[in-house]
């Protein structure tokens, strides 16, 4: 993100602190389901939410041991082990990289999708407000960059309302869309556990 250009809320979605606190998220919450399933000890689920649940990731550390194993993830999960403690080895069984990747990036943009259809939610107030406002204010209009039939300017606020609505139905279709990849992934995720335990049994 360009600071200059990227409101404070926005860039938080994408700072690293919270990446790797959904990454925790996402670990714990499969930590949690493999504890359901009696895959590893209740105990050890709850201890690692304990620890993890309020940490502040120290993002310099997490880079330098990148820097050693070349893997972004084991960077991670290395760092969150110094956290956790002996409970940590519990921690990504039966879990690839892309399961929290892919998790996570999904969850960073349905809150970023979010925060785009509650501006584009005020954007519409706006320019209905204003569309009726100057209903009958006179303006030219334009085609192919020149002067065209006169209008009024509440026309063309109209003509963008209608066309910042239609964005907004296509922006809710993409947050659909993505939140369903989310949920997929952790459901494909705790139906492997299963199929882990019947193929064990």
């Amino acid at each position: 993100m360009i600071p200059r250009y990227t409101r404070p809320e926005m860039a938080a979605i994408w700072d690293p602190q919270t990446r790797y606190r959904i990454w925790f998220e996402i670990e714990a919450h499969a930590a949690d389901a493999m504890a359901g399933l009696g895959i590893i000890p209740k105990a050890a689920a709850k201890k690692i939410w304990d620890k993890g649940k309020s940490a502040t990731f120290d993002i310099a550390r997490i880079d330098a041991i990148e820097r050693e194993v070349k893997h972004d993830v084991i960077a991670f999960l290395t760092h969150l082990a110094e956290i956790v403690g002996p409970e940590a080895r519990f921690v990504h069984q039966g879990m690839t990289s892309s399961d929290v990747l892919d998790t996570c990036l999904n969850v960073q943009l349905v809150r970023a999708a979010d925060l785009i259809i509650a501006d584009v939610d005020k954007l519409l107030v706006a320019l209905k407000r204003r569309a009726f406002e100057y209903k009958m204010t006179p303006t030219i209009g334009r085609s192919h960059g020149i002067h065209a039939e006169p209008t009024t300017f509440g026309v063309k606020l109209a003509v963008a309302y209608a066309e910042f609505s239609r964005a907004r139905e296509r922006l809710i279709a993409a947050r659909k869309e993505v939140r369903n990849e989310a949920d997929t992934d952790v459901t494909d995720l705790i139906a492997g556990y299963k199929e882990l335990i019947v193929c064990t049994n």
